[in-house]
Formats: C-alpha cells, sequence, structure tokens
C-alpha cells in the first residue's frame, strides 16, 4: 500500500466518488424548476402580461433576478471546487 492510499483511506474513510453527472439530472432537479419555482414563472409572466404593463420595469426585474440566480450558481461552483480540493484530494469531475 502505497503513501496515498494510506491517506486516501484515513482521509476519506474508504468512500469513493460517483461516476457521470453527480446531482444535476435527478428528480430534485425537476421538482425544483417544475414545481418550486413555478410562482416566480408566474411573476415574470405577469410583469410583461399583466396591466398595467411597464415592460421598462419587468426587464429591470428579470436583469435583477438573473443576476442574482448566476451570483448563486458561480459561488456555489467555486465553493463545490473549493471543498473538493480541501476535503476530496481534487477538483470534482463530471
Amino acid at each position: 500500500m502505497t503513501l496515498a492510499d494510506t491517506l486516501a483511506t484515513i482521509l476519506y474513510h474508504g468512500f469513493e466518488g460517483t461516476d457521470g453527472w453527480t446531482g444535476f439530472p435527478n428528480e430534485g432537479t425537476y421538482i425544483i424548476f417544475g414545481v418550486v419555482l413555478l410562482p416566480i414563472y408566474v411573476m415574470i409572466i405577469a410583469w410583461f402580461t399583466g396591466a398595467p404593463r411597464d415592460t421598462k420595469v419587468g426587464l429591470l426585474g428579470v436583469t435583477y433576478l438573473v443576476g442574482i440566480a448566476t451570483s448563486m450558481w458561480v459561488s456555489m461552483l467555486v465553493m463545490t471546487v473549493l471543498i473538493g480540493i480541501i476535503f476530496y484530494g481534487g477538483v470534482p469531475s463530471i
């Protein structure tokens, strides 16, 4: 047994990574994007189809939502990579 194998056994307790994409195209994804975010979809549609209609304010709201979502996804990606490097010995693989 090499030093790397010994350290992996001590640090990871025998757990291995999963193959393929981990976590994204599963049932939870469809529930979150299809059910949980339904009120957000209705709100965005109402901004552009409701009365009184203000397209400039609607586009501003969509820009804010996209900006917030993007910052959350990017920060989660950075944290995932850091956690993988610190605790699992390398960058997570797809």
